[in-house]
């Protein structure tokens, strides 16, 4: 019998360590695991009016669904990012000014011509590529991967202003005192949509803001991701913080568990994904995002063999079908929360697959994973 999330929420904030580091799959809790932090430590009440000051800053799935598109379905040319106001948008946005620094900041991760635009009330942001002329291409649909890059910009600006902000020892010598009662800041995931050279950079970003803030100041992080990559670079540039993994049980509990080292040192990532995997089979309780964890599994062995593409480590005549039911059961699914039973064929497709890695490519070591 694990724990509830409120649980692990208590045991995070009880700990009274600066940076808690997790690693935890798809479907694991991280997104409803940041809610419950956010309830414990700063609960909404009644009694709350405009002069609030937080006391959790967080980044997670919700954080990206206050900005959504407006298509201009009809005339197909004022296509825009719409920004719902809230608490996190007007403090970013309206009162510190900090627009000129996102452009910045989201000119660095993705292109120096890819230029938004607010709107002067700040309700929403137009995209365009630069020339370097009087010309540009007008309003663009950016890529999910370029729109997430530029959400994550809004927050990294914000929170560096908070630490900057937080660094001044006297509070009366502050800029603001918005972030006085501030006591945590929680990013849930935000890998999602990126490729590698841009999720690297992003977790050094992390580390690095991380490392400037004072350890007087008080402020603690927690940070979850399913990515090993990310996992890695932040474990390693922050060194020797806490590193956990969290863990969903089947009777619908979890369990925290402290680890030490990276993700290949702490629990054999790839031990963990064959491991996972082949318990799901042997239980036949195999749910739609074990395809994800299967789709790893290949891209890791193709990454270790030199394979320039994981699909090629699928069955020579059947290539095409696989791939493309790994790629459609494994995006299937708008919300990681809400997953889908999958058809009995789709769940032999799991351990035909797995089968097929392990009797053709394998380069596991012998031991179990130290999960």
């Amino acid at each position: 019998m694990g724990q509830t999330l409120t649980e692990i929420a208590e045991t995070l904030r009880d700990t009274g360590k600066k940076v808690h580091l997790i690693y935890a799959f798809n479907a694991s809790g991280k997104t409803r695991l940041s809610r419950d932090f956010r309830d414990l430590i700063d609960p909404k009440t009644d009694e709350r009016d405009d002069d609030h000051r937080t006391k959790v800053l967080y980044y997670n799935a919700f954080t990206e669904d206050l900005f959504y598109w407006d298509n201009d379905l009809t005339g197909d040319t004022e296509r825009k990012l719409c920004i719902q106001p809230n608490d996190y948008t007007k403090l970013a946005l309206e009162r510190l000014g900090l627009d000129r620094a996102i452009t910045t900041t989201f000119q660095r991760y993705t292109q120096p011509n890819l230029t938004p635009r607010f709107s002067p009330d700040f309700s929403e942001v137009t995209f365009s590529l630069e020339r370097g002329t009087d010309e540009s291409t007008g309003n663009l649909k950016i890529s999910k991967g370029e729109e997430s890059n530029f959400i994550w910009s809004v927050f990294y600006c914000l929170l560096d202003q908070v630490i900057s902000t937080r660094n001044v020892v006297e509070i009366d010598e502050r800029e603001t005192d918005q972030f006085n009662e501030l006591e945590y800041v929680f990013i849930d995931d935000p890998v999602s949509s990126l490729d590698e050279n841009y999720l690297i950079q992003l977790a050094v970003d992390v580390a690095d803001l991380i490392k400037r803030s004072d350890t007087v100041n008080g402020l603690k992080f927690i940070i979850t991701t399913h990515s090993p990559l990310f996992f890695n670079v932040l474990f390693n540039e922050l060194k020797k913080k806490t590193s956990y993994m969290l863990k969903r049980l089947e009777d619908g509990t979890f369990e925290l568990t402290e680890k030490n080292g990276d993700s290949n040192q702490s629990f054999s990532y790839h031990l963990y994904l064959k491991q996972t995997l082949e318990e799901a089979i042997a239980a036949d309780k195999i749910e739609r995002y074990h395809f994800t964890l299967l789709r790893n599994l290949y891209e890791k062995t193709s990454n270790f063999l030199g394979y320039p593409r994981w699909s090629e480590l699928l069955p020579g005549d059947q290539q095409l079908y696989m791939n493309r039911i790994i790629q459609f059961t494994s995006h299937s699914t708008l919300s990681s929360e809400a997953i889908a039973e999958p058809s009995p064929q789709e769940k032999q497709t799991v351990k035909l697959l797995l089968d097929h890695l392990r009797n053709n490519y394998s380069y596991w070591q012998d031991e179990a994973p130290n999960a």
